[in-house]
């Protein structure tokens, strides 16, 4: 622990020096093209100089519990293009799992007992080929399925029977809005999204989704619109609750607060925005350790459209696979069982603060 502590303060030390480097290439005086470079340089330094996420962690504690999650990201194509989105999803993106891949997965969870939940998000998972028959196939082994799912595609052409779909089959659904104002939702997802989330939340409870005793869950997730930590879960979720009702008539089970990842797009906008390398600061300085025990690495598999497996969906945009396997890049076809796996060490780097800042963020929430 004290190693640790010490490791830890070198490194925190060590970050603190780079606000003067970083700034002065802001005054560098540059075309635009030399600046775009210097962004990105400057980008490559910030997370390079963040302190070493295992220097902050007991490496023989974080080891993996059984898995009883798979979460499947069946593909990168959306109808939105969210500022905050970490998997670069958008209406260009054409990455989708085929019928083969779809299938591989489904035949590995008889052999995976622990498995009891089925995790679909994307993108938008709705909009991408293998969606319905992943859930129906999961459906009919009785799992737990969840359906990350963005509100607007269910007012999408040729989606006007998802909403009694999903009912149908008792899928769980948690479903972005990043706030309850019409005016931050759409700075972060685009203009009219709001109105369309809202529209999509109404026939979700009209539906039975939400309301108590009909078993239809339906949860909210909340983004921060800004370079800040996602405030107290529970608070929150008290606002929601009321906003949404008073004001639409809405209800829901619960509400997951997360915190944004410095990854892929989002981790650009920050830096457009010369905001990097505050942030970065602010995930280290509210590191909580209590927060480690929740993380989703540790009962979770990742699998890709292609198939390939990893430990979080962040590593997966990250391109880190799972270590300690011969093969550089493990898919669902070289496996018997995803429990094979559970002694498999959990990869690590300087994103993995966005998950244990403040009260921690994980897929299903807060983790402290």
């Amino acid at each position: 622990r004290l190693r640790r502590s010490r490791e830890r303060e070198r490194g925190v030390m060590a970050w603190r020096g780079l606000g003067v480097r970083a700034n002065a290439l802001d005054a560098t005086k540059v075309s635009k093209s030399e600046r775009g470079v210097l962004k990105e340089r400057r980008m490559e330094e910030v997370m390079r100089s963040v302190p070493d996420f295992n220097t902050f962690i007991d490496r023989k504690t974080f080891t993996r519990k059984l898995p009883e999650i798979m979460q499947l990201n069946i593909g990168l194509y959306c109808n939105q293009a969210c500022t905050h989105c970490h998997v670069n999803s958008s209406p260009a993106r054409t990455e989708m799992m085929d019928r083969e891949t779809a299938e591989r997965v489904l035949a590995l969870i008889p052999s995976s007992p622990s498995i009891k939940t089925l995790d679909l998000t994307g993108g938008a998972p709705e909009l991408c080929d293998s969606f319905r028959f992943l859930v129906e196939g999961a459906s009919a082994m009785g799992l737990t399925i969840l359906d990350r799912c963005n509100l607007t595609v269910l007012s999408e052409p040729g989606q006007e029977d998802l909403a009694d779909f999903l009912a149908e089959h008792k899928v769980q659904i948690v479903a972005s809005l990043p706030c309850y104002s019409a005016d931050n939702v759409d700075v972060v997802r685009g203009k009219g999204v709001f109105e369309r989330s809202i529209d999509g939340l109404k026939k979700l409870n009209s539906l039975g989704y939400g309301v108590e005793g009909t078993g239809l869950e339906l949860h909210l997730v909340y983004n921060p619109n800004g370079a800040f930590l996602a405030p107290e879960q529970g608070k929150l979720e008290v606002a929601y609750k009321s906003e949404l009702s008073q004001c639409y008539g809405i209800t829901f089970n619960s509400l997951l607060a997360l915190n944004n990842m410095p990854v892929n797009r989002y981790s650009e906008y920050l830096n457009r925005t010369n905001e990097l390398e505050k942030y970065m600061n602010l995930l280290v300085d509210n590191f909580n350790e209590q927060a480690v025990d929740g993380l989703m690495c540790r009962n979770l598999f990742s699998v890709g459209w292609d198939g390939r497996i990893f430990d979080c969906d962040f590593n997966q945009q990250l391109d880190m696979p799972i270590k300690g396997q011969k093969k550089s890049q493990l898919t669902v076809f070289d496996i018997d069982s995803l429990e094979s796996l559970a002694k498999t060490p959990i990869s690590v780097g300087q994103h993995c603060f966005g998950c244990t800042a403040g009260c921690g963020s994980s897929c299903s929430g807060s983790t402290s």
